[in-house]
């Protein structure tokens, strides 16, 4: 998969994405510690029909970091950024995990830039105890060094299929930015409902995909937030965790495609 960089004039930062196909443009966000590749199976099926911009979020891959200490909204103004810099006009955004949260905050406040939203593995809402286990999380990455063994036994199953994701995710996650990868963290860590209260707002089509033994993305938060839009809509895929991307990739392209066909607004503002 060939990256290429664009300059942020107003920010001044470099961000690395992966631009192919075309078409309609699709927008896809990568969760924390990972990296635009993380989307290949679907770049591979989805750049047939659409313009394919994968990112590698700040701080990660070859995108140059945020702030220290920069939250959700921070994230999302980014991706704005790109939008703009990029000329894509309306688009088509789907995120996984961090990803997620930043895509439905893109959705809920710039409604005339999206068409559509889908949300893989993303968090709503955390219960207390939830939140202090991740705030905690981010407190130790933050601190260093980073435990890869607990995310990766939470986000894997024993399949071969998961086994080899987990190996390739484990090269992302030790490839990863510390700095980088901390911000994000923390921002993940807070930003759980930053926009929760907006999402009725959110108007175009709307996907949240998870895996049934996903314990931190659960089937109740995909159902909670697609009760909560508008034209929402739920799917939980049985036998998955975390990664559902790269553990059951032809059945997200498959849900992706059909999301994709969902007539939108065209004017959603």
């Amino acid at each position: 998969m060939m990256l290429t960089t664009l300059q942020l004039s107003e920010a001044g930062r470099t961000v690395a994405l992966h631009d192919g196909g075309a078409g309609a443009p699709l927008v896809l966000l990568h969760g924390v510690g990972m990296q635009s590749a993380a989307w290949a199976p679907q770049i591979e099926i989805l750049s047939r029909s659409h313009r394919v911009i994968a990112l590698d979020l700040p701080g990660h891959g070859g995108s140059d970091p945020l702030p220290v200490g920069s939250d959700l909204p921070d994230f999302v103004a980014w991706l704005q950024d790109v939008v703009l810099a990029l000329d894509l006009g309306p688009v088509n955004l789907a995120g996984h995990s961090m990803g997620a949260l930043i895509a439905a905050g893109f959705a809920a406040s710039h409604p005339a830039l999206t068409q559509r939203v889908a949300l893989l593995n993303g968090v709503f809402c955390r219960t207390a105890e939830a939140r202090a286990a991740v705030l905690a999380r981010a407190a130790e990455i933050d601190a260093g060094p980073v435990d890869l063994a607990t995310p990766l036994a939470r986000w894997f199953g024993h399949s071969a299929t998961d086994l080899r994701a987990r190996d390739q995710v484990a090269d992302w996650l030790r490839a990863v930015d510390p700095a980088g990868y901390a911000t994000a963290y923390g921002a993940f860590a807070r930003g759980d409902a930053t926009y929760a209260d907006q999402l009725v707002d959110i108007a175009c089509p709307f996907l949240a995909i998870t895996g049934d033994g996903d314990p931190n993305s659960t089937p109740a938060m995909a159902q909670a937030m697609a009760a909560r839009v508008q034209m929402g809509r739920a799917i939980v895929i049985p036998g998955h965790r975390h990664m559902v991307n790269l553990t059951a990739p032809d059945v997200v392209a498959a849900h992706l495609r059909d999301w994709l066909a969902t007539p939108f607004e065209e004017d959603p503002s």
